[in-house]
């Protein structure tokens, strides 16, 4: 793939903008992402290379997008690598690509550097134009580049899902009481009859639902005895009175292992987990200005691997949508910020290749500071594993890193 045939999109990207349009007034998704009577005026958004005087530009109204060639304001990023038919990580979405830089014109002529900085580097990226106006139309764009993508390369190759005609998971609800917390009514769920005990905890802004074809497989049910519970406030758990509790499933692993003794723990496999995160913080997950089951599960969708079957990666679309209000925002205050990941129980962490937020370097790191640890990077997943592609991650619970 020539990178120089791509420093004007409208022409490179010339054949696949009719058939995008043509997949839009068939897209489910994006019609209900853009069939609404709040869209009173069009709204237009493009996407061009630098040093390029034509773009690509979206126009959106009540119920129809349409995409043409045109001028407007520099948008940047490595089109070459998104647009292949598998994207490499982390081209795969917008997202994935880190020191963004925002340029707010108006009333704020500057720069705002690092908005949406990300944990993998990436220069030459910038967002032009009206800020809070992308934030709002998250889902739409992102809908709009995947059309172009599919139009132009084909859609990326995902793995089969099974379809489950049994479901051997119980839940229940039973009540807490924690110091300085008080008591709480918590759901939890349980599935296996195996002799390893193993409790699951979701990721930031999800819940207990994310292990469910985990918690189904055979495997699995014959070696373990599996848990997973929403924590307090979070899916069907109740919240504390006052109180809107944090989390984030990796690094809470390694702060168990830091207290195995405390906990009865025997051991720790973080997933997506590392020791310090520096990524900024932004305020979009808690605005009343911005539609959080709108922008949340955007900003999330593309630590997926795009390999994942599609009905996976809409499920964790929902649930990151289903979260109440600063749920989500407070999850990600548990690690902002830097803490001492150093454990003293055994240590097996696993990391997908496509998760942008928790990179596998930065597990790697981690892993590399305490002693006896075992690190292994996990192919074709991201952020969400056990629900993206349930059937790989499995094999890596049997098999979690590499043998001495």
């Amino acid at each position: 793939m020539s990178y120089h045939s791509w420093s004007d999109l409208s022409t490179q990207l010339s054949d696949a903008i009719p058939k995008a349009n043509e997949a839009g007034e068939h897209d489910g998704q994006l019609k209900a992402f853009i069939t609404s009577n709040a869209i009173t005026a069009p709204v237009t958004f493009s996407i061009k290379a630098i040093g390029s005087n034509t773009a690509i530009l979206v126009t959106v109204t009540n119920g129809k997008a349409q995409l043409y060639t045109g001028s407007s304001e520099n948008a940047l990023f490595q089109w070459p690598e998104f647009f292949r038919k598998t994207p490499p990580a982390p081209y795969q979405i917008y997202w994935g690509i880190e020191h963004q830089s925002c340029c707010l014109r108006g009333n704020r002529a500057d720069y705002v550097k690092g908005i949406f900085r990300m944990n993998i580097k990436q220069e030459r990226v910038e967002i032009a134009g009206d800020q809070a106006a992308f934030i709002r139309w998250t889902h739409v764009w992102r809908r709009i580049l995947e059309l172009l993508h599919d139009a132009y390369a084909g859609p990326t190759p995902t793995n089969d899902e099974p379809e489950l005609g049994v479901d051997y998971i119980v839940g229940r609800y039973f009540y807490i009481n924690s110091p300085g917390w008080g008591r709480c009514k918590v759901f939890y769920e349980q599935s296996g009859e195996g002799d390893q005990d193993i409790v699951f905890l979701h990721t930031a802004g999800k819940v207990a639902r994310q292990y469910h074809e985990v918690m189904n497989d055979d495997r699995m049910r014959q070696e373990c005895r599996m848990t997973a519970f929403d924590l307090p406030a979070h899916g069907r758990s109740f919240p504390y009175e006052g109180y809107w509790p944090a989390s984030m499933a990796g690094q809470v692993c390694l702060a168990v292992a830091i207290r195995y003794r405390e906990v009865g723990a025997g051991g720790a496999i973080p997933l997506q987990g590392s020791d310090y995160l520096n990524m900024d913080r932004q305020c979009y997950d808690r605005s009343p200005y911005v539609n959080q089951a709108l922008f949340n599960p955007e900003w999330v969708y593309g630590l997926m691997a795009p390999t994942a079957p599609l009905v996976n990666r809409q499920l964790i679309w929902h649930l990151y949508s289903a979260q109440a209000y600063g749920i989500f925002h407070g999850n990600l205050d548990f690690y902002f910020g830097g803490w001492d990941g150093r454990s003293r129980c055994p240590v097996y962490m696993l990391t997908g290749e496509y998760d942008w937020s928790n990179t596998p370097a930065m597990s790697q790191a981690t892993c590399d500071k305490i002693p006896g640890a075992k690190y292994k990077a996990m192919e074709g997943l991201g952020h969400f594993p056990a629900t993206e592609n349930p059937k790989v991650f499995v094999e890596y619970c049997h098999q979690p890193y590499p043998k001495d």
